[in-house]
């Protein structure tokens, strides 16, 4: 194996490992935003929607620095874009969820991992496409 591919595995790994991490971050933050505003009496859409919206702007800003190195604030616009397309999915799936029987707080942990998922694959091609190589120095 040559030392070019064995570099590039390795900052593939250290990406997504970074991404997980800072995931985790962001998803705790945007969780507890989210059930806070249930608990105040916001019906999950609404929830969703304004923890989704705060967490966005925290997201963008450490997902694009701190995963993929890449502090362009000209592609805030493609990660918003990213996001509704994310938040669409996740409220169909929190609906879907919840008619099956869970409740809003449920639901809306059950389908983390999903938008995990879904985040990092459209950050990753779509949003800082090209921009996840390791500083140098």
């Amino acid at each position: 194996m040559s030392l070019l591919s064995t570099i590039s595995r390795q900052g593939r790994k250290t990406v997504l490992v970074r991404f997980v991490l800072v995931g985790i971050l962001n998803t705790c933050v945007s969780y507890l935003i989210y059930a806070l505003l249930l608990s105040v009496g916001l019906r999950y859409q609404m929830a969703n929607l304004i923890a989704l919206v705060i967490g966005i702007l925290f997201s963008f800003k450490t997902q694009g620095h701190l995963v993929f190195n890449n502090r362009n604030n000209r592609l805030l616009g493609r990660f918003i874009l990213s996001w509704t397309v994310i938040y669409v999915c996740v409220i169909f799936m929190i609906g879907r969820i919840i008619a099956l029987g869970f409740d809003a707080y449920a639901a809306g942990a059950l389908v983390l991992p999903f938008s995990a998922a879904l985040s990092y694959v459209i950050q990753k091609y779509f949003v800082f496409k090209g921009s996840s190589q390791p500083t140098q120095g």
